[in-house]
Parts: C-alpha cells; sequence; structure tokens
C-alpha cells in the first residue's frame, strides 16, 4: 500500500461518510476522525500502533475509556445523565448505569471516519501534519482539550425510551444528574487547566507518569492513584505538554503531540500535585517516575518537590519472591501473577496498578518497606 500524503488523507477524511462507531475497522489502522452528536467535525487522531486498530482506539477506548483520559467521546459526554465520578465507590452503581447509558449514547448519535495506513507508515508524523492542515472547528479538540457538553436532553430521552430502561435505571440517572450539577471543580484546578484533584484523607498514594521520548523530562501523561482508610482507590490523571517535537513512544501509550496540544505544562501539574502530596507517602514502582519529576524539575530550575517516595517493586520483592528471576516484579509480570486488569502504559492505570500491588501484598507481608533498593531489568 503506498502512503498517502498529508493534504490526501485530510481530502479523503473530509469526503468519507461518517459511520457509527462500531463500524470501526478491526484489522486496520491510520488516521482517524471523530464527529459529535450534532454531527460536527471535532477530533483527528491517530492508532498507536500496527497492533492498535482503528475499532479498539475508537469504539472501545474513545467510546467506553476512562473520563480523565485520552478518550475523547468520554470525556465530552460525561454529562448530566450520562455523568459519573470515576472510583467513587459511594456512587457506584449509579454511576455504572450513567456509563453504560452514555456509551449507549455515542454508539447511536456521534460517529467517525478514517483512512487506514500501511503498518510501517509514520502514523503519529502524518497525523500532526493532518492536524497542521485542518481549520481550527474542525480539530477543536485538538487545540483545546475536550470540554464536558451540556447534556442534549430531548436526544437522552429518546435513548432512555429506546433502550426501555426501567423505572431502577431511570432513578439511578436522576440521581447522577443531580451530582452532575453540583459537583464543580476547585477554582485553582479551573485556573491552572487540571482536572479537579481529590478530596482525602488518603492513606497513600502511587504516581505514574509517561514520556514523549528517552529524555525522562518529557512527561506526557500523569497519574496518581488515591488510596483512602478504606482501601478504595480514586484515580487522578492529566495529559501534559512536555513542549517537546521529538515524540518517541507515541506507539507505546498513545499519546501524541496533537492530543497534549492546550494541555498544562509540568510545572503547572507540580504545583497542584504538591497540594495532594506534599509530605505524602507516594508509591512509584521502579525509580523511573521519581527521576522522571526530578528531571523536569531540574529543566525548569526549581527543587524537587518533598514527596515520601517508597517502591512498589521492594513490596512486591518481599510478598512474591518467587517471581525474581521468574518474569520480575514489574508491572507487566505482576498482572499476569496476580490477575489485575488494567491498561499498561497509561498513567492512570499504572498509578491504580502499584497502588493494588501494595494494597494486596499488605495481606501477605510484615516489617518495613526498603526505601532504597536495586532494582533489575525485569522491574521496569
Amino acid at each position: 500500500m503506498t502512503i498517502p500524503t498529508a493534504a490526501q488523507i485530510f481530502a479523503l477524511l473530509k469526503k468519507a461518510a461518517p459511520r457509527p462507531t462500531s463500524e470501526a475497522p478491526q484489522d486496520a489502522c491510520g488516521i482517524y476522525g471523530l464527529y459529535d452528536h450534532t454531527g460536527t467535525f471535532c477530533y483527528i487522531g491517530a492508532t498507536a500502533s500496527g497492533a492498535e486498530t482503528f475499532y479498539t482506539r475508537i469504539h472501545q477506548q474513545h467510546r467506553t475509556g476512562s473520563e480523565t483520559g485520552p478518550h475523547y467521546f468520554a470525556r465530552a459526554y460525561n454529562t448530566g445523565r450520562m455523568w459519573r465520578q470515576p472510583d467513587d465507590p459511594v456512587t457506584k452503581a449509579d454511576g455504572d448505569i450513567a456509563k453504560r447509558l452514555r456509551d449507549e449514547f455515542i454508539g447511536f448519535y456521534c460517529a467517525a471516519v478514517w483512512v487506514p495506513l500501511p503498518d510501517h507508515a509514520d502514523i503519529a508524523a502524518l497525523q500532526a501534519e493532518v492536524v497542521a492542515l485542518a481549520p481550527a472547528e474542525m480539530v477543536s479538540w485538538n487545540r483545546r482539550g475536550t470540554t464536558e457538553y451540556d447534556e442534549p436532553t430531548e436526544l437522552v430521552d429518546a435513548l432512555v425510551e429506546r433502550l426501555a430502561l426501567g423505572a431502577y435505571e431511570r432513578a439511578a440517572l436522576g440521581r447522577q444528574r443531580d451530582r452532575a450539577r453540583t459537583t464543580e471543580p476547585s477554582g485553582a484546578a479551573l485556573a491552572s487547566g487540571l482536572p479537579p484533584l481529590p478530596k482525602g484523607p488518603f492513606r497513600f498514594f502511587a504516581l505514574d507518569v509517561e514520556t514523549a521520548n528517552s529524555d525522562r523530562s518529557s512527561i506526557c501523561q500523569v497519574g496518581v492513584a488515591c488510596v483512602r482508610h478504606d482501601r478504595q482507590i480514586e484515580t487522578w490523571v492529566t495529559l501534559v505538554d512536555p513542549q517537546t517535537g521529538r515524540w518517541r513512544f507515541s506507539d507505546l501509550h498513545g499519546i501524541t503531540n496533537a492530543m497534549v496540544q492546550g494541555a498544562p505544562t509540568i510545572d503547572v501539574v507540580i504545583d497542584g500535585l504538591d497540594r495532594l502530596l506534599a509530605g505524602q507517602t507516594v508509591y512509584q514502582h521502579s525509580g523511573f517516575d521519581r527521576s522522571a519529576i526530578r528531571a523536569a524539575c531540574a529543566g525548569l530550575g526549581r527543587l524537587e518537590p518533598e514527596w515520601d517516595w517508597l517502591n512498589s517493586v521492594s513490596v512486591a520483592r518481599r510478598a512474591w519472591p518467587e517471581l525474581s528471576g521468574n518474569g520480575g516484579h514489574g508491572l507487566a509480570s505482576l498482572k499476569a501473577y496476580l490477575g489485575l486488569r488494567f491498561e499498561h502504559h497509561d498513567a492512570g492505570e499504572d498509578a491504580r496498578a502499584a497502588a493494588e500491588v501494595v494494597l494486596l501484598a499488605e495481606r501477605g507481608i510484615s516489617g518495613g518497606v526498603d526505601r532504597y533498593d536495586v532494582l533489575d531489568d525485569g522491574d521496569y
């Protein structure tokens, strides 16, 4: 297959008839566009690698992914009766009903177009070129990030009837609509562009970062898992603009330069997180995450924040010594060994997984945790 130019791809995207997300090809990768419920072309994206298809990226991740990650449909329609607060155990039952309604809404009212490309194409670079060609109104989600819509009440009403939801489900959706109206981001979060920070108290935290390239200061996503005293976990995540043109790891985590336009920079993120993490226990899985924060601070000419770092790899080594030399204690190995469910190389998901490792290990180990432990290659 010949690789088309960015101009040709852009022309094909504009010409293509929008299709339901469920019709996205399951055997092709490339560049795609997203349409909102009004029929407006809002976003130009790309599959992260040859292993990720249009179907997994559009129908599964953008439609059913978390509200706080780079899942644009899920973020845009986290509103009204489709709203939920992720990881809130108190409202989980109602929130699950709201999310199912949202998934159906996106599948029924939103659409996508796509241009398949060969596996050897530099998809991330082509996406950036296509975004640069597009007028602002076609890439509004690329330029400023996704903001929540007001609930399209008539469309939601029609969908509720179409799905024949019962009295229990309708009552749950009404409660979620009321909660959405009374849950407001803090003034500091609004001013900085950060998602609202979770409210404690918390017993400990786990933090994970993703980077644009091998420079550890090129942080493009930060995730924090906040563990309450009852062992419940609330996850916070934000994209970060690393202000670099060198994107080498997009195939790994799916984040591209176009996606972080308008996102806060790392100095803003650290300032915000310091209000939550100062003096608190913060786990990292391996030494990478703290070193990335340290490198970012060095690049900014600021001191590293005073967070009490611990290593969940050390915890895992104590709990499951049988993994040494047999897969190691990295998250991928622990995922298989412990049956954890998470999407590796998403900062929010990996932070949550590290917190779950600590919670599981606490049930079977005693004594302190080594704060400075030598890591082996299998632990990364």
